[in-house]
């Protein structure tokens, strides 16, 4: 960080004080600020300083991680995409203007994201003569599952409540010996009565997971992978000891639906499981002895790559921090069917991801892990790997399931990614430019462009004809 960086965290300020229940003046005198400073730093005139950051800590425990500008980066990059859509065009504010607005005031941008996604589905929708649309019965919000995606992103994918209990089970259930299924199955019977079945003969070969409450019978595919079945039974565990903190957790998110919040429901148990399996303290301290090295984590944990990836992707325990990395699961079609990024990193809400990004490249080179330095518009540069990652069916002539894994960080952190070493990192000719999406990309010499820019102005010479049939102007 530069040493000039200036610190905006009025908003978090504000919520500080409120949650201490004083009045401006209170917390100012406390702090040992003047009233009037203390109100320039809560409307974001002025910046926080080392004086007053120390001051929270000592006066008000405050952690200073919680400061950290993180979110609302993430929030001005959503917001910039948004606001490049063309039904802006010749009305987007400026980046200081769109600054201003996501630091002073992020619930008004929440609502304005969420009623542009409504639009741009009832586009869709309309598009495709939808005929909820015809009959006049379209839901025109964003879906239970955008809603869902957008609240992990804005938690930063932790939740401190579940990780912290998910790492004390782990330690428990530790003691009973042996691999992680003997000690999820071991815990599931002596602390609930639980039988774990491990059945062959499955009446639904697409059959993971079966649990019956009556007998309390929890059934699992045989053929499964033994890192998904002990991810199955975490899972279990996850309902059977944290449903009123799912619960809790879930009521507080104002979902506009029981859709939404069901599936939130199954979110939660997820993150419960992915941490039980591998527990914040020995999983980070494991990660950064290795170097992030995935396979390795995978070895010793008993995970599969994607539950190892998808995990560094969410050590941002305040104080506690791994590597900013991301994290994306991806179909043969280019489509973002899982995606996380504790980086600047802003993976497109709409359309596709970038051609020019190695995960395409995954499904060409099967087993084999694929890297590449890629540098963003912002130039910003990373270290990407992807990998192909298909689920097995556990059969032959059961249908495969094809995926690639993409990870990465920033190039600052290439010393503790194992996936960097041999590479010239200092070197910025051997980056490759890519983008979030076409719609948003500012490049204007991309040979992969799929289309232009909603926000430029296109200039058109028939007599003269280049890889793109248009310039961009």
């Amino acid at each position: 960080m530069s040493r000039n960086y200036k610190l905006f965290v009025g908003q978090k300020i504000r919520e500080i004080r409120q949650e201490a229940g004083l009045t401006q003046a209170e917390f100012a005198q406390r702090l040992g600020i003047s009233n009037s400073y203390f109100n320039q730093i809560e409307n974001n005139q002025r910046h926080v300083t080392a004086t007053v950051m120390l001051a929270l800590a000592a006066d008000f425990g405050v952690d200073i991680t919680r400061l950290s500008a993180d979110d609302g980066e993430r929030l001005l990059a959503d917001l910039n995409e948004v606001l490049a859509d063309p039904v802006f065009a010749g009305q987007k504010p400026s980046l200081h203007e769109i600054k201003l607005v996501t630091q002073n005031a992020p619930g008004f941008v929440h609502a304005l994201m969420a009623m542009h996604s409504g639009l741009k589905k009832a586009g869709e929708q309309l598009a495709e003569l939808d005929s909820s649309i015809v009959s006049g019965g379209g839901n025109v919000a964003p879906t239970a599952y955008e809603e869902v995606r957008d609240f992990f992103h804005y938690q930063d994918n932790y939740i401190d409540a579940l990780d912290l209990a998910a790492e004390a089970l782990a330690g428990a259930v530790e003691e009973l010996g042996g691999n992680p299924l003997d000690r999820f199955k071991a815990h599931l019977w002596t602390a609930h009565g639980v039988t774990v079945i491990f059945d062959r003969a499955a009446a639904n070969p697409q059959m993971i997971r079966a649990y019956e409450p009556a007998t309390k019978q929890l059934r699992l595919n045989a053929a499964a992978p033994a890192a998904t079945q002990a991810f199955q039974m975490a899972f279990q565990i996850a309902l059977l000891e944290q449903r009123a903190v799912i619960d809790q957790i879930t009521a507080a998110t104002g979902f506009r639906t029981g859709e939404a919040a069901n599936i939130c429901v199954i979110g939660l148990a997820n993150y419960f499981a992915g941490a039980l399996l591998l527990p914040y303290g020995a999983f980070a301290g494991t990660a950064r002895t290795v170097r992030n090295d995935i396979d390795a984590l995978a070895s010793m944990f008993g995970a599969s790559l994607e539950q190892v990836a998808h995990r560094l992707s969410t050590l941002q325990r305040p104080g506690k921090k791994g590597v900013p990395f991301f994290f994306a699961k991806l179909d043969q079609a280019g489509n973002i069917t899982k995606r996380h990024s504790a980086t600047k990193l802003q993976f497109a809400r709409f359309g596709a991801a970038c051609p020019l990004w190695n995960a395409h490249k995954a499904f060409e080179t099967p087993n084999r892990i694929l890297r590449q330095l890629a540098e963003t518009p912002d130039g910003i540069r990373y270290i990407s790997i992807a990998i192909e990652a298909p689920d097995r069916p556990g059969s032959y002539g059961a249908p495969v399931r094809r995926f690639a894994l993409a990870m990465g960080c920033e190039v600052k952190y290439a010393d503790q990614f194992v996936y960097a070493d041999d590479l010239d990192v200092h070197n910025p000719d051997l980056f490759e430019p890519i983008g979030v999406s076409c719609r948003i990309c500012e490049r204007a010499d991309c040979i992969q462009r799929a289309v232009p820019p909603s926000h430029a102005h296109l200039h058109v010479d028939p007599d003269n004809r280049m890889l793109l049939p248009y310039r961009l102007t």
